[in-house]
C-alpha cells in the first residue's frame, strides 16, 4: 500500500468508515485499521460478523433514516476526526431511493458535522459520472463543468455541491474525491465487469463445451481504476493537510481511457475458458457517455499519489475472486 505524503499519518486517529460492508468500505476498514487507526464501519446491512476484520468495530444502522440529530451523536460518540462516505446506491433501486441514498444522505451528513463542536473531516467519495461526457483523446480536469447524464451522476453530483459550498464556507472540513470506475477484487456483479466474472465463473461451472456470453454494445471507452489504489488515495486525503485539501474536487483514476471491448476480452482471457462475445443491439434510450478519461495531475500534486496497478492485474484479481 502506498504512504501518504512523508510525515503525515492517520495512525491513532478515530475513523468512521460510513458504507462499511460495500464493495469500497470492505477494503476501508482493514486499511484504515492497518495504517494504525481506530476504525468504525458503518453500514444498513451490517452485522459485526458479515464482513469480520481483526479490529474493525462495525455497527448496524440505516443511514439513510438517521437523519442528521441522529449522525451527529454517532459521530459524536465515536469522537470522529475523519468520516468517509463510502454509502450510496447504484443498481436495483429506485430513482428516489437513488437520490435519498446519494444526495440526501450527504445533505444530513454535512448538517450534522458542521453542529458539531469538534469538526471531523468528510471525505465524499464521488463519481467520474457527476462530469458526464468526456472528450474523446483528452482526459477531464476538475475545473470541467459537470454535466451528469444519468440518475447516479445528477445525486452524486448534488451531494459533492452540498460537501463544496459548506467546505468553502468554512462550515465544514470537507474534500471530494471524485473517483473512475473501480474495479479489482471483488467488483460487485452489478458493474459489467464485476456481472462478468461472475457469469465466467457460472459457465466454468457449468462446464459448457460452447461458452457463448452476450453483452450490451461494447463501444464506449472507461477510465478503470484498482479498488486498492482508491483505497491509498482515501488514506492519502485523510492524512493530507486541511489547506490542502479542504474545499478541493480531487479526479481519482488511472488517467487513460481503456475501450470497454478490450477490458471485457482480457477479462474472459483471464478466465481461461474459449467464450464467444454476441453483442446485442443498442437500446436507444439508454443514456450514457462514450468517453470517460481522467486527469490525476491534482491528486499526484495535492496527496503525492497516482495509480500502482494496470488493468490487466486488476482484472486478474477479479477473476481470482469470483
Amino acid at each position: 500500500m502506498t504512504a501518504p505524503a512523508a510525515g503525515r499519518s492517520v495512525a491513532g486517529r478515530r475513523v468512521v468508515v460510513l458504507g462499511g460492508t460495500g464493495f469500497l468500505g470492505r477494503h476501508l476498514g482493514p486499511a484504515f485499521r492497518q495504517a494504525g487507526a481506530d476504525v468504525l464501519t458503518v453500514s444498513r446491512t451490517a452485522s459485526a460478523s458479515r464482513h469480520p476484520s481483526p479490529g474493525v468495530r462495525a455497527l448496524a444502522m440505516d443511514l439513510t433514516g438517521a437523519g442528521p440529530d441522529r449522525l451527529a451523536a454517532l459521530f459524536a460518540g465515536a469522537g470522529a476526526e475523519l468520516v468517509v462516505n463510502a454509502a450510496g446506491a447504484v443498481w436495483g433501486v429506485t430513482p428516489e431511493e437513488m437520490h435519498r441514498a446519494n444526495a440526501e444522505l450527504v445533505g444530513d451528513l454535512v448538517e450534522a458535522m458542521a453542529a458539531l463542536p469538534r469538526r471531523p473531516r468528510l471525505i465524499q467519495l464521488g463519481s467520474v459520472h457527476e462530469y458526464g461526457p468526456g472528450r474523446a483523446g483528452g482526459g477531464t480536469t476538475e475545473s470541467h463543468t459537470p454535466a451528469p447524464v444519468t440518475p447516479y451522476g445528477r445525486a452524486k453530483l448534488l451531494a459533492a455541491d452540498r460537501v463544496l459550498a459548506a467546505a468553502r464556507s468554512g462550515a465544514l472540513d470537507g474534500v471530494v474525491l471524485r473517483i473512475a470506475n473501480i474495479t479489482g477484487p471483488g467488483t460487485p456483479p452489478g458493474s459489467l465487469l464485476g456481472g462478468l466474472a461472475e457469469r465466467l465463473a457460472r459457465l466454468r461451472e457449468a462446464a459448457d463445451p460452447d461458452p457463448v456470453l452476450e453483452l450490451a454494445p461494447l463501444r464506449a471507452s472507461r477510465d478503470f481504476v484498482d479498488v486498492r489504489d482508491v483505497v491509498d488515495a482515501v488514506l492519502a486525503a485523510a492524512a493530507a493537510p486541511a489547506d490542502l485539501v479542504c474545499g478541493q474536487v480531487i479526479n481519482i483514476g488511472s488517467g487513460r481511457a481503456t475501450p470497454v471491448r478490450h477490458a471485457v476480452e482480457r477479462l474472459i482471457a483471464h478466465s481461461g475458458l474459449a467464450v464467444r462475445l454476441v453483442e446485442r443491439k443498442a437500446d436507444t434510450a439508454r443514456t450514457d457517455t462514450e468517453w470517460q478519461q481522467l486527469d490525476i495531475a491534482k491528486a499526484g500534486q495535492l496527496l503525492g499519489w497516482q495509480p500502482r496497478r494496470d488493468l490487466d492485474s486488476s482484472l486478474g484479481a477479479l477473476a481470482a475472486t469470483a
